[in-house]
């Protein structure tokens, strides 16, 4: 890596472990805690890159990139933030930021993105008006975990891109909000936002006719895996003869598509044309951290809405984060909507929250059992949830993320090498490893390897 950085950030820890990870990897580093020293080098003509905060004792970080693009246009800056919301993510990218990562970051995955930028030209692009801001409060979409930043980077990326969407994800996980979210932040959000059903596609009129009630704005197919064989047929005709200043295109589905085009269930053509940029939102299971953010973001709502504050007290929270929740998003707001109107107090309390759970067994009290077609992630983390659960109010031991992957590491291996008949050949090739690698691991992992004939 070879340019010069300006590093701009009032944490002190921040500043020190990019200047020494960014000279190690053969940069020139200026760092600053100050928003107004940033903008002095920058106009000083100092820097090949910046990587910038938002928020700064005297500034903003994301309002400062315009000023920063007509000072020195096509000058990357890589926007890092804690206030890691939706808006933040699509705030940087219409303010044309090279990149952004959300607080905390990956060290390793960072110092790539600076690469990248330091080894690319970049031209210069026209200063975008920002989006109409929106409280903070009224957020589409809520969330802080890596699954969710990975999701609001690429709503960012794709919402004024000519390309149709596909948002896939279980019931209730809020496809639909996240549709809304790329329309409502991109450039056709003045426009209509239909969302189109199979009725309005039949008779020779209706496909026209949704298209003049779209007028260029955005319509989505919801639940496109549902549609039959005719109505899928009716869209690749309506998709066939789309006009100049056609509208957005977006399809959401539950169903997984590839398995029914597989199954001849789903027609390949409309398969490829509505699969543009495929956007997975995950189950809350697999987000299990932003469980109390999103309860705390409902009960206020709730209360705006002119129902009595309510607020969760320890226990219940506990219970909530444990709870599996199959109706995803939806059926934690409608639980705790149910829950302000049926407490009796102000702290809303575990036995309430038992109640309005009903027979089904929260994760905790059934961790030792998988669901059939259970994601190999979400196996992890309900296994990581009982283990931080099993050590009650204290922390486990230090060196926790060595002794997972020890304990990920050590079945793979031995699973491959059984599944190849014993051959560190073949199970590194499988495993996509260096075969001294594989040796090293088999030492330390104290795996035995037995050859053995495979039975086919």
């Amino acid at each position: 890596m070879d340019g010069t950085v300006l590093v701009a950030d009032d944490d002190r820890t921040i500043r020190t472990v990019l200047t020494q990870a960014l000279t190690r990897a053969g940069c020139k580093v200026h760092a600053t805690s100050s928003l107004t020293t940033l903008m002095r080098w920058v106009e000083e003509g100092k820097g090949d890159l910046v990587i910038s905060d938002v928020v700064m004792p005297d500034g903003n970080g994301i309002e400062a990139l315009p000023k920063i693009a007509a000072e020195r246009p096509g000058l990357p800056v890589i926007v890092i933030s804690a206030q890691n919301t939706i808006m933040t993510a699509i705030q940087a990218t219409e303010a044309e930021a090279y990149d952004y990562l959300p607080k905390p970051f990956d060290l390793p995955d960072l110092m790539k993105r600076a690469a990248r930028a330091l080894s690319r030209k970049r031209r210069a692009a026209p200063v975008q008006e920002p989006a109409a801001a929106r409280p903070a409060d009224d957020l589409p979409l809520v969330g802080r975990t890596p699954a969710m930043q990975a999701l609001y980077r690429l709503v960012a990326r794709v919402m004024n891109a000519d390309l149709p969407v596909l948002i896939t994800g279980e019931s209730g996980t809020g496809k639909s909000l996240v549709a809304r979210a790329i329309h409502d932040f991109s450039d056709r959000r003045t426009m209509p936002f239909v969302t189109a059903a199979a009725a309005d596609l039949q008779g020779i009129d209706g496909p026209s006719a949704l298209l003049a009630r779209a007028r260029g704005g955005t319509i989505v197919f919801d639940e496109i895996g549902d549609y039959d064989a005719e109505t899928q047929g009716r869209i690749v005709r309506l998709l066939d003869a789309l006009p100049e200043n056609a509208p957005r295109i977006i399809a959401t589905t539950q169903k997984v598509l590839a398995a029914r085009l597989e199954a001849g269930t789903f027609r390949g053509d409309l398969y490829y044309r509505i699969g543009g940029v495929t956007l997975a939102v995950p189950a809350l299971r697999e987000r299990v951290e932003d469980i109390p953010l999103l309860a705390e973001h409902f009960l206020a709502r709730v209360e705006r809405d002119g129902a009595t504050a309510r607020r969760l007290a320890r226990e219940a929270v506990s219970l909530i984060r444990a709870y599996r929740w199959p109706g995803n998003v939806r059926q934690l707001e409608n639980t705790l909507r149910r829950l302000v109107v049926t407490s009796v107090e102000p702290e809303i309390t575990g036995a309430e929250v038992e109640a309005a759970l009903g027979a089904t067994p929260v994760e905790s009290l059934n961790a030792g059992v998988a669901d059939e077609g259970e994601r190999l992630s979400a196996s992890i983390a309900r296994h990581l949830r009982r283990y931080f659960a099993l050590h009650n109010d204290s922390l486990p031991p230090p060196g926790l993320y060595a002794r997972i992957l020890k304990e990920m590491e050590g079945p793979l291996i031995e699973i491959a090498l059984d599944a190849v008949a014993g051959n560190q050949a073949k199970c590194a090739d499988l495993l996509g490893i260096n075969r001294n690698t594989l040796r090293k691991k088999i030492t330390d992992l104290d795996i035995r390897v037995t050859r053995r004939r495979k039975l086919m």
